[in-house]
């Protein structure tokens, strides 16, 4: 799918990749979710389908964190308070435990949630809100979404059909 370029746009790939992800989260039998068999975010670890939802979650919410502090006029720190950008899989393991509490089910409601706030916010914006001006460093608003939303879902559907098929689940 092309990179999303206008409100429209960035809707229907959050959209489209997100049915298509829980399409694939929804066939995993109950009993794997929590097997530690897939490659995880930071290198030479491995996680499980359940923490790659709460990863997916993480930084949902982070993007509607990121969008509360701005509108209220304050300074982000990006990508989260005591992380920096090179301890990214310092802040995935911090999602993967903000989560360990949720059973599959209830943390598929929330990516679920999580996705309506955030198109809920892109719905509240116009197209020159979120594509027109630079909203992070050089970044649009539609681009640090995208980035957080409709690219990792294409990933995450990516690695858990490889998963899947490895695992010889149909």
């Amino acid at each position: 799918m092309a990179i999303p370029t206008n409100k429209a746009e960035l809707i229907h790939a959050i959209q489209s990749n997100y049915e298509k992800l829980m399409v694939e989260f929804r066939s995993i039998p109950e009993e794997l979710t929590s097997s530690q068999t897939l490659t995880g975010h930071a290198k030479g670890t491995v996680i499980s389908p359940h923490d790659l939802v709460s990863y997916l979650v993480g930084w949902g919410q982070l993007v509607l964190k990121w969008n509360r502090i701005q509108e209220c006029g304050e300074q982000v720190n990006f990508p989260e308070t005591g992380y920096k950008w090179n301890e990214l899989g310092r802040l995935a393991q911090k999602f993967y435990l903000d989560y360990q509490d949720d059973n599959f089910t209830t943390l598929l409601n929330r990516l679920g949630c999580t996705v309506i706030d955030i198109l809920s916010v892109i719905n509240s914006k116009s197209n020159e809100e979120i594509y027109g001006i630079v909203w992070y460093e050089k970044w649009t608003l539609g681009r640090m979404i995208q980035f957080n939303t409709s690219s990792p879902f294409g990933n995450a559907r990516a690695r858990i059909r490889r998963w899947k098929k490895d695992s010889h689940i149909v």
